[in-house]
């Protein structure tokens, strides 16, 4: 589980607007913090940020939509559009730029918490997937190249026996290596293993292993 409570940037350059959705955010036990100046949202935003971004469209001196595409380099949090102004193009090119939501001003007490909410939600898992992936792939490394071509070997379905042929090795050997896969990797069974590790192995499919007929 992520230790970092979820922070809601509200960049908007309404100072009323972000009192409100600040006020309403804390009716729901949401942090947030206020921004009426985009360039300083950008500059103190920190990958490790957990949250979203609620953005205003329109804003002097920088639109919103190029606020996005500035943030889509430098962050993964999750974005939900504010305007005054809505039209279909507008919508198409926020949803373009990465938007997870599009919302017109005045918007629905309800409406805004349900999509921060949900783009809170979305944050926090991905993150959490992350986060497994990285401790995957941080046992994935700890393999000799023996035990990873033997991981790779099971995870395409061959038996030991198929494997000792490969490699010209024992079937007791193959054992061997199998059982250290299992301990390095931390896997109980086969299903969790393939389930946790194919993704992150880069594997020929077996037709393609085939030798010629």
């Amino acid at each position: 589980m992520l230790e970092q409570s979820p922070l809601v940037y509200l960049v908007d350059d309404d100072d009323a607007v972000r009192d409100g959705l600040a006020l309403l955010l804390r009716s729901v036990g949401l942090r947030s913090a206020g921004f009426g100046d985009p360039q300083a949202f950008l500059a103190q935003l920190t990958p490790q940020s957990i949250g979203c971004v609620v953005l205003d469209i329109r804003m002097p001196g920088i639109s919103g939509l190029d606020v996005l595409g500035q943030l889509a380099e430098q962050s993964d949090l999750p974005v939900v559009m504010l305007t005054g102004h809505a039209n279909v193009d507008l919508c198409r090119r926020a949803f373009k730029g990465g938007a997870m939501e599009f919302l017109q001003k005045p918007v629905d007490d309800d409406v805004f918490l349900d999509a921060v909410q949900a783009a809170v939600r979305t944050h926090i898992a991905n993150r959490e997937k992350l986060a497994v992936t990285q401790a995957a792939q941080e046992r994935l490394d700890k393999l000799s190249g023996r035990e990873r071509e033997v991981l790779e070997r099971i995870v395409q379905g061959l038996s030991n026996k198929e494997i000792a042929r490969e490699f010209d090795l024992s079937p007791r050997t193959v054992e061997t290596y199998r059982a250290n896969v299992f301990a390095k990797l931390e896997a109980e069974t086969l299903a969790g293993l393939i389930r946790e590790y194919a993704g992150l192995l880069d594997l020929e499919t077996p037709a393609s292993r085939a030798p010629p007929p």
